[in-house]
């Protein structure tokens, strides 16, 4: 896998369009890299991490790359909007004269799309010379230690006090899960931070992993005062997931559907990317602080 990013990486070096002769220059760069979206209204999550970055650290260029090619690919042919992968990114501020870069993720969890720039980034670290990079650092996720879950739930309840001031009223959170099971783990830890400060009226599971919709149920089960159900999306972007697959009105299968199914009848979704939250913002920012000190 390795062998094959490097030559990758060198293939990109060599075919970026424009050189700028600028390693005179003491340049860094933040580069801020997401899953992506083709949704218009999801994008303002992404957009909202990136202009954090901008405005609290002016002096550095921020860009932006997207880690899946189907979405690229979709906003190039509908969009005309030409947004690199990681590899053309780093390629592109290496040849642009950047010494100091940080790989910023907003992901979730440390799963199988973290692990994929964490490749990248291994790959990229290894080189040596006038194609290396003086500092290149990756940050972690936004949850990937247990004091990570303490604070994402603090947000949580923020984000949601004033429907958590009706006392039947729970909170159902979908995110999206990954293949690699120790990751998953954060979604349980986290479960167990929201019920401490939340009394157990958060209820989270995921769409494509552990906890599901059927964990949310039994939780539901032995919470019988909850009559009052708002559905959100635990994911930085509201996309097609939060979209159809947790509030989907005409989709059998969605999360929405199966709760009203099972007697609920006042359920609302608020369907709003993490990444629009200002504590998340925040957060982000705090860590691109944490990796420049």
């Amino acid at each position: 896998m390795q062998k094959f990013l490097s030559t990758l990486i060198l293939i990109s070096l060599l075919f970026v369009p424009s050189l700028s002769f600028a390693e005179d220059k003491e340049k860094s760069a933040i580069l801020v890299v997401s899953f992506g979206t083709s949704m218009p209204e999801a994008r303002k999550a992404i957009d909202n991490l990136v202009n954090a970055a901008k405005d609290s650290f002016p002096d550095s260029e921020v860009r932006l790359a997207f880690t899946s090619n189907i979405i690229r690919r979709k906003l190039a042919r509908e969009f005309n909007e030409n947004i690199s992968n990681p590899v053309e990114a780093l390629a592109k501020l290496n040849d642009d004269g950047f010494k100091d870069v940080i790989i910023m993720p907003t992901h979730l969890i440390p799963g199988e799309e973290y692990q994929e720039i964490q490749n990248v980034f291994k790959v990229f670290n290894s080189l040596k010379g006038k194609y290396g990079f003086r500092n290149l650092k990756l940050s972690t996720p936004f949850i990937s230690i247990n004091k990570d879950c303490e604070r994402m739930a603090v947000i949580l309840a923020e984000r949601f006090k004033t429907q958590l001031n009706d006392t039947e009223t729970g909170i159902v959170l979908m995110g999206h899960g990954t293949p690699v099971q120790d990751a998953n783990i954060f979604y349980s830890l986290l479960q167990v931070e929201l019920n401490k400060i939340a009394n157990g009226r958060f209820f989270i599971g995921t769409v494509e992993a552990q906890p599901d919709i059927n964990d949310v149920l039994a939780k539901l089960k032995k919470r019988p005062k909850i009559k009052k159900l708002v559905l959100s999306p635990l994911m930085i972007v509201a996309g097609d997931h939060a979209n159809n697959d947790l509030a989907g009105a005409d989709d059998e299968e969605s999360w929405f559907n199966i709760l009203k199914s099972k007697g609920y009848k006042n359920i609302s979704a608020y369907l709003v990317g993490l990444g629009e939250d200002e504590n998340i913002a925040k957060d982000f920012v705090r860590k691109i602080h944490a990796l420049m000190d």
